[in-house]
């Protein structure tokens, strides 16, 4: 059910972008219970001065590298595992891609389920 949405700085490559997405869904699929093949994903990249974001809010430094990631889920999934969610994105966006932890930003947005329609005019999850 999840709808991901990233954002980067333009300039990388369509490999660069497939993985990134690949890896962002692995980790859903590995931490937070979702299933195969519900990979929904809008990967974009930004002109120069398009993404804004302070580059050390929280002590954090950020590059112009940075990736926002934001992921419309059900909710109900407990702070244990988005704890794990984030980590495993960071984990695998660092090992894979050479992303600085720094440059992953994560926002997860959640909705009731009556909330999609995954075709047809239909709420397929509506009770």
């Amino acid at each position: 059910m999840p709808l991901v949405r990233i954002d980067l700085n333009r300039g990388s490559t369509p490999e660069f972008r497939a993985r990134l997405g690949s890896a962002v869904y692995r980790a859903m699929v590995e931490t937070m219970n979702v299933p195969e093949n519900d990979r929904f994903q809008v990967i974009a990249e930004r002109e120069p001065g398009s993404l804004i974001y302070d580059p050390s809010y929280l002590g954090i430094k950020r590059s112009d590298r940075v990736i926002f990631i934001q992921v419309t889920l059900n909710a109900g999934r407990t702070v244990e595992l988005k704890k794990a969610f984030y980590a495993r994105v960071a984990e695998l966006l660092g090992s894979e891609l050479g992303v600085r932890g720094e440059d992953v930003f994560i926002n997860l947005v959640e909705v009731a389920k009556e909330n999609w329609s995954f075709g047809h005019g239909v709420a397929q999850y509506a009770s």
